[in-house]
């Protein structure tokens, strides 16, 4: 009896620190419209209308701005990385394109492999007043302090001050 509950003991101390390992992985998460090819054998380009697109696919997840004869089905499954930030696991675009008069043209589908990667620009535009003087800088809080914290400040002057409020003359509840 005393070595059943020492092995029971033994084997739960060895599985408990697989139970931390579900903290590591997530479901994924299933977005936006999911066409499968059972649904795209039903529309017929030169023949299909936008209502039978519609009728089979439900409403688009976007209609293109520059060519409104351009309809998207987008869908998504997303994981979450590290930091809690989604990551994008699959992608699926299918883009409908119809004619003037509504009928489906083509169907063309992409996947993440078609995706265009942007790299960000590391310049910065200039706004103006932007840049802060060193008497600013040195008392351009004074008189726009509020004990409560800025959450609760209902009067424009608070830690949160506009540019014009800098240097006291907020009309604000401040000291």
């Amino acid at each position: 009896m005393r070595t059943a509950k020492l092995k029971f003991s033994l084997l739960s101390c060895a599985l408990l620190p697989l139970s931390g390992c579900a903290i590591f992985s997530d479901a994924p998460h299933y977005r936006g419209v999911a066409v499968s090819a059972h649904d795209l054998k039903e529309l017929t380009p030169g023949l299909s209308q936008q209502a039978d697109v519609q009728a089979v696919l439900g409403p688009p997840t976007f209609v293109e701005q520059f060519n409104q004869n351009n309809w998207d089905y987008v869908s998504q499954v997303t994981r979450m990385r590290i930091g809690q930030t989604e990551g994008v696991k699959t992608q699926h675009v299918v883009v409908m394109t119809f004619d003037n008069n509504g009928v489906l043209q083509s169907i063309t589908q992409k996947d993440t492999q078609d995706a265009v990667h942007v790299a960000m620009d590391g310049n910065i535009t200039p706004a103006p007043g932007g840049h802060a003087g060193f008497f600013q800088m040195l008392v351009g809080g004074v008189g726009s302090y509020n004990p409560l914290g800025a959450a609760s400040d209902t009067s424009g002057g608070g830690l949160g001050a506009a540019p014009s409020d800098i240097g006291g003359t907020s009309s604000g509840s401040g000291f």
